[in-house]
């Protein structure tokens, strides 16, 4: 009788085993290893998750800042290359504050002053720039929190945060959803959807650093690029928005006819002085339509095209400036100069402080939706 009662345990212990065994064989194009993303933080595990097409196309994603770690598309031999910027361990990721392939909010982009009014309310927010201002949320973002894994599927993953009311500053309980899916068309697809409690303020992106190129050594200044907007929001000497938008027509942000990225970023025009190249949203002409490109970027070397799609108003395009070499991410390279941009379909600046921007309101009873799709297409030539 004691044997046969063991005999079931043993059992149930084997496959215990077996199935902890099978969840270590974790295999990534990218070369990427699930145990160097295993840690904790805010007493929560990290891990790391892959998810993938059946043409290859894979996308490792860590529930740490809900961060695109790894994305791995074919270029026009069928050949599979990483196209993000990013870090082999989680510890790189948690040591030191950067934005790679993070989802970034409360509010990305700046609020000037820290503070907003909302339906007669005055908010006080955390101060976390050098002039006063809170920058991307304030610090730490929703980059730097731990989300919740829901839901996986081979192809998608689904993931949840909630910001509780008063998180740097910024009232209401917020209730955040996102899913990564890789279509079988080869596009990375992002859906958000978000409530809250109390009446708030929210401007969501994923603040992936490209270079579709496969060759994060190499700067992205030969790529060509075209980009649907008539307008763009420009700053003050201080990179401050001004609440203007004005015409990219016979400026160098002008991408209406395709051209190297390159061209004329180095041009001697003050909106480019003022940030080393470009750092500016650009105001989107079919804003909320996500049925046609809000742009592309193109390599000629690799054939890869990225074309993005979005509901957003706008897209805020920035060609790595900072990067300066010293930053040493996956496969040992230190990102060089302009080694890779960023393309953050989002709302524009401070809008909370510019009736004139299209609102980032979102109240009770409301449900914000946001879509973005990073698709990839080979092409001979442009």
């Amino acid at each position: 009788m004691i044997y046969r009662k063991l005999y079931p345990l043993i059992g149930i212990g084997l496959a215990a085993l077996m199935i902890s065994c099978s969840s270590n064989r974790f295999t990534t194009s990218s070369g990427l290893d699930r145990r160097d993303f295993r840690q904790k933080v805010e007493g929560k595990k990290t891990n790391l998750y892959k998810i993938a097409n059946k043409n290859g196309m894979e996308a490792c994603i860590t529930n740490y800042g809900a961060r695109i770690v790894s994305l791995m598309v074919p270029d026009k031999n069928g050949r599979l290359q990483d196209v993000v910027c990013g870090f082999p361990t989680i510890g790189e990721y948690t040591s030191q504050s950067q934005n790679y392939g993070a989802i970034v909010g409360r509010y990305i982009g700046r609020i000037l002053g820290a503070r907003y009014t909302l339906d007669g309310t005055e908010y006080q927010l955390q101060a976390n720039h050098s002039l006063g201002h809170t920058a991307h949320g304030g610090n730490p973002n929703f980059g730097a929190r731990m989300w919740k894994v829901k839901h996986t599927t081979p192809s998608s993953i689904t993931l949840n945060y909630v910001s509780p009311d008063g998180e740097n500053g910024f009232p209401g309980n917020l209730d955040i959803t996102l899913t990564y899916t890789i279509t079988d068309d080869n596009a990375l697809d992002l859906q958000f959807e978000a409530v809250t409690d109390k009446p708030t303020v929210l401007n969501l992106c994923n603040h992936s650093f490209f270079n579709i190129s496969g060759n994060l050594n190499k700067s992205v200044e030969d790529q060509i690029m075209w980009v649907d907007g008539d307008y763009f929001t420009p700053y003050d000497k201080n990179k401050c928005v001004t609440g203007e938008m004005w015409p990219v027509e016979s400026t160098p942000l002008n991408f209406k006819t395709p051209h190297s990225i390159g061209e004329h970023i180095n041009d001697n025009y003050g909106q480019l002085k003022v940030t080393n190249g470009y750092d500016h949203a650009w105001v989107l002409n079919h804003p909320g339509d996500d049925s046609k490109p809000a742009m592309w970027v193109y390599d000629k070397e690799s054939g890869r095209k990225m074309e993005v799609y979005t509901t957003e108003p706008g897209i805020h395009i920035y060609t790595g400036n900072g990067l300066k070499g010293k930053v040493k991410g996956k496969d040992g390279i230190y990102y060089p100069f302009r080694a890779a941009v960023c393309f953050e379909t989002c709302h524009f600046q401070d809008s909370p402080n510019n009736p004139q921007f299209p609102s980032t309101a979102l109240r009770p009873g409301e449900t914000f939706k946001s879509h973005t799709m990073f698709k990839f297409i080979i092409e001979k030539t442009i």
